[in-house]
């Protein structure tokens, strides 16, 4: 592919496609009365997923992306606690009967800003009010700066399977500028406690395209952490929406690399990791071969979702917290952003859902399709749409863009069968973008392609 070319699709800003339609596009159309009607209806015999979201950090790193508050108030957690708890119950009571649950995901924020007791008793209540499947995993995002001897020993004690630590960058002049101070010996004592705890899944975010960084800075973090073979790395390009996230003003423009910059950090981390073994998933993740989700890839089985790549196929996700979002076969659901506003809804008795979508028979075609392109870099349309009693041809005709991508050497079309070359991977997001039907109304700031 043209250099010019390629530059030019790398600075276009595109969502993530971790889920489609995406999360802009969600109404107040979607009421709570709608979450309950679909929760109502959900089969005893389905398998879900659960998402907690823990909207809650000590301090602010200035290149955070999240639904996150700033305390050093422990009242504040313990009375979100008690909220979330009651919206548990509340889910809970509007099933037919318990569900049986095969992932469950603590997000944020900081999860293990928790006590080990409050988190104990969370869980306490989470087996008590869903049927986990006896190879559940259980998965827990942690800030290796706060994470107590006493917690480790919880996690583990509470059937904690995965623990993904941030580590984002071990370069001391890159941590100055995002605020986030942590030292590599912070991370391997973690990494090495979770382990005797038996978290056996142990899990690294990594972070290009912050302030500072350099392919040989983002090589020397790799280099450090594949000291502590973790089973899996997530690699995220920072994405600098300072309008969106006001916080992000703190980080200084000039030090941030351009698209080709940032490209040339993403090939050097991936060089790096694809030299110690492990396998490239999708656009940002790495595997050792014999981890789950590198076995899911080589069978067509990966899939993609708000957590990025996942082996989970549940076609049901609850969302509970602040924020947080959830998956129903009848469309998405998304609780109040506002603290305040999501505990009064919820301590009233009430969802507190606030938007959502409806999905049609085209939004789960295109979703399908975008998401095997996220996962595989190729699809088949006939067999997507043959699975939706759609025209293959309908599709093709109704997306010009796939003609300006092949010509412009991105993609090869085959029929019905839509690929990419390995060296354009990086450009998947570009691909995906040309069946969202929803992208030109969007008016929403997303991150840059790469």
């Amino acid at each position: 592919m043209d250099k010019d070319i390629a530059a030019c699709y790398m600075n276009a800003r595109l969502p993530r496609y971790t889920s489609y339609p995406t999360a802009p596009h969600f109404s107040d159309v979607v009421s709570q009365e709608t979450y309950a009607n679909w929760l109502s209806s959900l089969s005893y015999s389905q398998t879900a997923s659960l998402y907690l979201h823990i909207p809650f950090c000590r301090s602010m790193c200035w290149y955070c992306g999240c639904h996150t508050t700033i305390t050093r108030q422990d009242t504040k957690i313990i009375d979100y606690l008690s909220v979330l708890r009651e919206e548990i119950e509340l889910v809970a009571k509007q099933l037919s009967r318990p569900l049986s649950v095969n992932h469950l995901h603590f997000g944020g924020g900081t999860p293990t800003i928790i006590s080990p007791d409050e988190f104990r008793a969370l869980m306490d209540l989470l087996r008590r009010r869903f049927l986990f499947t006896d190879d559940a995993e259980v998965a827990v995002e942690i800030d290796p700066r706060r994470l107590t001897g006493k917690m480790i020993d919880t996690l583990g004690a509470t059937g904690v399977t995965r623990a993904s630590l941030g580590v984002q960058t071990l370069d001391p002049l890159v941590q100055k500028a995002i605020n986030r101070i942590q030292g590599y010996e912070q991370v391997a004592a973690v990494t090495d406690g979770l382990r005797a705890a038996g978290v056996a899944g142990v899990n690294f975010d990594l972070i290009y395209g912050l302030p500072n960084q350099t392919p040989e800075s983002c090589i020397a973090t790799v280099k450090q952490c594949l000291e502590l073979l973790p089973g899996r790395f997530a690699v995220f390009g920072y994405a600098h929406v300072p309008d969106f996230k006001k916080h992000q003003r703190k980080i200084d423009e000039s030090a941030l690399a351009d698209a080709e910059g940032r490209l040339a950090q993403a090939d050097a981390i991936k060089r790096t990791l694809l030299g110690a073994g492990y396998e490239e998933i999708g656009i940002d993740h790495f595997a050792l071969p014999d981890d789950p989700m590198a076995q899911a890839q080589r069978q067509g089985a990966l899939h993609r979702n708000f957590q990025g790549y996942t082996t989970d196929v549940s076609d049901v996700l609850i969302g509970l917290g602040a924020s947080a979002i959830g998956r129903l076969e009848q469309g998405y659901v998304q609780n109040n952003v506002v603290l305040g506003r999501y505990a009064a809804r919820v301590s009233q008795g009430q969802f507190a859902t606030t938007k959502g979508l409806e999905l049609t028979n085209e939004d789960r075609l295109r979703a399908e399709i975008i998401e095997r392109l996220m996962c595989d870099f190729r699809v088949d349309l006939g067999t997507v749409c043959n699975r939706f009693g759609e025209d293959p041809a309908s599709i093709l005709q109704d997306t010009p863009q796939l003609q300006a991508l092949a010509a412009d050497g991105l993609i090869q079309i085959d029929g019905d069968v839509v690929s990419l070359a390995e060296d354009n991977r990086f450009l998947v997001r570009n691909v995906a973008s040309a069946f969202d039907s929803y992208l030109e109304a969007s008016g929403r700031t997303f991150s840059r392609a790469v």
